[in-house]
């Protein structure tokens, strides 16, 4: 201002000498400046932390997904021969069946009613049906679809879970329910509606893939921005961020299934020609990067927007390994395809029940030779069930360690222990099962015996010392066991770090 009061005869000549000599300091708003940069950088590393979280996440949902297909029919099985060989060994006061293999048998029963329940829903009534549509009104369709989809699968868990608790409640509780059987006709309904549901959704999908002109398909990808619009300007937390992070983890991965579904009916279609599947590969890479695009767009500016930094997804990633090896361990308190759907939105069971509708009408089994292939298929699935396994569960322990979050993990544990009630009979504990049952972390305190030595050559264990025989003797809740039991419990699953590093 004093330099421009100077000016006593001021000219277009002084006005462009000014404007182009003219300089400023950036360093006088330092703080400022810096808070811009590292908000680029920010930006910048959310692609590549957010991936590792989706990456982490799908192959949570993978796992849950596989062991409906893998493991659920041997612990069914396994179930079976408990219940018939109660009659030789005798029940002894102990439960009929445990309550783990009761809901093992409840989700068996579950899938194979809703299959014989899928027979009767043509498929390909369904596609042409469909496909006589107009564009704006498939447009409608699938965005009520998605919609239908996110409150079907909050509220579905919620009927399993009144399912299985009803079905394994202590029976000394006063009952205040409808019963079991209403229970189990209720979660019937609902894995067939939402299968039915998953079933429009990907014929819709495959009516996009179909068109000649692809307006449906550009459409319904364009749909996927719309969701930028009604999320980057809203106000964010942290745990917000958390669920919207599990809800695009749950929905990539049930595209990438729609997706195998589509290519499945298209090459059944097509008599299996493997030429086709080069034509269906733009369209299927389309729909995967503008997924990718959207949720990196999203996750980048909600990020901006909130001052939140990249590290959250790192914080994410470890709350998911610590629900993980919160179901892994012996006093686990819920099945680990149910934790991933609680945290998730991800329920297995109708997504499951409509893969195998499909490809058993699309492939053809017939002969030895088919049930042979099928029968290393399922060998096949089960190799890849452990694998990624063991490959989850080393690389949990190596996310929980380095969030430091091992007491945490301690913490839920201890949550998770189940009371000992006064009314349940002791002679329980001795009762031989066909399967190893999970036991209470009171009674593993109490009636642990000393670890033997693996070398034979070292002496024998000491007696414990005065510090060793307070924590032996100490209450569950005793600060002191708080202090002793989180590298304990982690290092009960810990053996599969070195493994699951090496192969991942």
């Amino acid at each position: 201002m004093t330099n421009l009061l100077k000016w006593s005869d001021p000219s277009l000549l002084k006005f462009m000498c000014a404007e182009l000599t003219r300089g400023y300091f950036l360093e006088h708003n330092e703080a400022k400046y810096t808070e811009r940069r590292e908000r680029v950088y920010t930006c910048m590393r959310i692609p590549k932390e957010l991936e590792r979280l989706m990456t982490f996440g799908m192959f949570l949902c993978l796992d849950a997904f596989l062991y409906v297909f893998t493991l659920l029919p041997l612990r069914m099985l396994l179930a079976l021969l408990r219940f018939l060989t109660i009659p030789c060994c005798g029940l002894g006061g102990a439960r009929l069946l445990q309550p783990a293999q009761v809901c093992d048998l409840l989700k068996g029963l579950i899938m194979i009613l809703c299959f014989c329940m899928m027979h009767y829903v043509d498929y390909s009534m369904m596609y042409h049906l469909i496909r006589g549509q107009s564009v704006i009104k498939l447009y409608i369709i699938y965005n009520m679809l998605e919609v239908a989809d996110r409150l079907f699968s909050s509220f579905g868990q919620d009927i399993l879970d009144a399912l299985y608790w009803t079905a394994t409640e202590p029976k000394s509780r006063r009952r205040a329910h409808i019963g079991v059987i209403p229970h189990f006709f209720m979660a019937v309904f609902y894995v067939f509606l939402h299968a039915i549901l998953i079933m429009v959704q990907a014929s819709t999908l495959n009516v996009a893939f179909n068109s000649h002109n692809k307006s449906l398909l550009t459409i319904m990808m364009s749909n996927n921005f719309v969701e930028i619009k009604g999320s980057v300007f809203k106000k964010f937390e942290k745990n917000n961020l958390f669920q919207m992070s599990n809800s695009d983890i749950k929905e990539r991965f049930t595209n990438f299934v729609l997706l195998l579904i589509v290519c499945l009916r298209n090459m059944e279609q097509f008599s299996w020609n493997s030429d086709h599947l080069w034509v269906l590969f733009p369209d299927v890479f389309m729909v995967v990067a503008s997924e990718v695009a959207v949720d990196v767009v999203k996750h980048a500016f909600i990020t901006k927007f909130n001052d939140l930094t990249a590290d959250v997804y790192s914080e994410y990633r470890a709350s998911l390994a610590i629900e993980l090896l919160s179901s892994r361990q012996q006093n686990a308190y819920t099945d680990y395809s149910d934790s991933v759907a609680r945290r998730m939105g991800f329920i297995p069971l109708p997504l499951a029940v409509l893969l195998i509708r499909v490809v058993i009408s699309s492939v053809k089994i017939q002969g030895a030779l088919a049930s042979v292939c099928l029968l290393l298929f399922y060998l096949g699935l089960i190799s890849l069930k452990v694998l990624n396994s063991v490959v989850l569960l080393g690389k949990s322990c190596k996310y929980v360690k380095q969030a430091r979050m091992e007491q945490k993990l301690h913490e839920r544990t201890a949550a998770a222990t189940p009371s000992k009630s006064a009314s349940e009979p002791k002679v329980e504990r001795h009762v031989i099962s066909v399967t190893k049952q999970p036991a209470p972390r009171a009674e593993l305190i109490t009636t642990c015996s000393p670890p033997l030595n693996p070398d034979p050559g070292h002496p024998p264990a000491t007696p414990p010392t005065g510090v060793e025989a307070a924590e032996a003797t100490a209450p569950p809740d005793s600060p002191e066991l708080k202090q002793r039991f989180p590298k304990k419990d982690l290092l009960e699953i810990d053996r599969f770090t070195i493994c699951g590093n090496r192969i991942g």
